[in-house]
């Protein structure tokens, strides 16, 4: 599905309409490489990364219980990690125990010797954490190189002030997905007047790719492998140079990203083996799913995290678009993740940057207090904050 017909603003406006219907997903079930019409896997599916809320956590907190569930047709006997499996119409279940992170699943039928594996993962520090992320950001850059004769903190650029407050009321952590360039400016013009205040604020600001530029739409939905890895490269390097290392993370969220698996690799092999997006299905919305079907959209949907083994990328779904969502809806928006039985692990709560501005066209006045809303939300519900790098571990 191409998305050459929607504008950013179009995306916002819509998203506002249809974002709150989250309705209920359907299941996907998955075939192991190989099984053939042996088993399906329900629940868990291969590359699926489970955390406390999917069973019963061990008293020593070193593993959890799950339940899986294979779906097997005819007349067999299964064992699941050499557990017999309770059968009820070719419905079968078992209570495995995970340990550390990566678990294999095999599934035996003991009649015929048929075998089947998938790989699941264990997330002991993913539960209730959120993070403020912050997409088409480079402007507060540009301010601060104008302004480097001047100010002498980022933190006296105006947009940087509402992130730090906003981390001093409620210990949020930010991450910043940069474009290269803008009108007038690029990040090799960036000061490093400021790489050691950076470095000591690190504990709750990260920097990270999204794009060259914000112009055209879906930049990378025809590229290549060498296209997004140079202007990866690009980007990372230049925020080493201004900001440190220490500011740089394993998390992104790219432009749009609706793109050929050969992007996602080339993002890969820059380091970034999380990545972030809207997964939209079953709506009008584009895509931005990075290259993954329609049934993987819809279980990370209802999952909020996958990993595709194949390709060694992990996958979040972002948890609202604060911009395309009124200030007095905002609270709503995400309790309805609940009224839906299909309760975040981990909140992402997405902002663009733009929006902040008074003299950007579509300014949103409001934009303090809806970050506000967002993040106190998360506070309520027990979130508390985290970057998606110390929580998938």
């Amino acid at each position: 599905m191409s998305n050459t017909n929607w504008s950013r603003r179009s995306f916002i406006q819509q998203g506002a309409i249809l974002g709150a219907g989250l309705g209920m997903l359907p299941l996907i079930s998955w075939k192991a490489p190989g099984s053939g019409d042996f088993v399906e896997f329900i629940s868990p599916i291969d590359g699926d990364m489970l955390h406390v809320r999917d069973g019963k956590q061990l008293k020593n907190g070193v593993g959890v219980k799950v339940k899986i569930k294979p779906v097997a047709p005819g007349k067999i006997n299964l064992t699941i990690n050499n557990i017999q499996a309770k059968e009820e119409s070719g419905n079968y279940t078992a209570d495995i125990i995970l340990k550390g992170f990566e678990n294999k699943i095999s599934v035996c039928d003991t009649l015929t010797g048929r075998k089947s594996t998938i790989t699941v993962f264990y997330l002991s520090k993913l539960n209730n954490q959120y993070r403020l992320s912050v997409d088409d950001a480079i402007w507060f850059l540009k301010d601060i190189h104008i302004n480097a004769a001047v100010y002498t903190s980022v933190f006296d650029n105006p947009f940087m002030g509402l992130l730090r407050s906003l981390h001093e009321a409620y210990g949020t952590k930010v991450h910043i997905n940069l474009f290269y360039e803008t009108d007038g400016f690029n990040l090799s013009q960036m000061t490093d007047k400021f790489k050691k205040e950076w470095a000591r604020n690190a504990d709750w600001i990260r920097l990270s790719v999204h794009a060259k530029a914000e112009f055209p739409d879906d930049p990378y939905i025809h590229a290549g492998y060498g296209e997004m890895y140079r202007d990866c490269h690009a980007i990372r390097t230049q925020i080493q140079r201004f900001a440190g290392k220490e500011v740089m993370d394993n998390t992104t969220t790219l432009h749009w990203g609706q793109v050929p698996v050969e992007v996602c690799r080339a993002l890969r092999d820059e380091g970034y083996k999380i990545q972030v997006c809207d997964f939209n299905v079953d709506n009008d919305l584009p895509p931005c799913s990075y290259y993954l079907d329609v049934p993987h959209r819809r279980h990370i949907n209802k999952r909020f995290i996958w990993r595709d083994n194949k390709e060694k990328i992990i996958f979040v779904k972002s948890s609202i678009i604060i911009d395309t969502v009124k200030l007095q809806h905002i609270k709503g928006f995400l309790d309805s993740y609940g009224e839906n039985n299909i309760i975040p692990p981990y909140v992402d709560l997405l902002v663009h940057e733009q929006y902040f501005y008074p003299d950007y066209k579509n300014y949103q006045k409001d934009y303090r207090e809806k970050l506000t809303a967002a993040i106190e939300w998360a506070q309520m519900h027990n979130y508390t904050p985290g970057f998606l790098s110390e929580c998938v571990i």
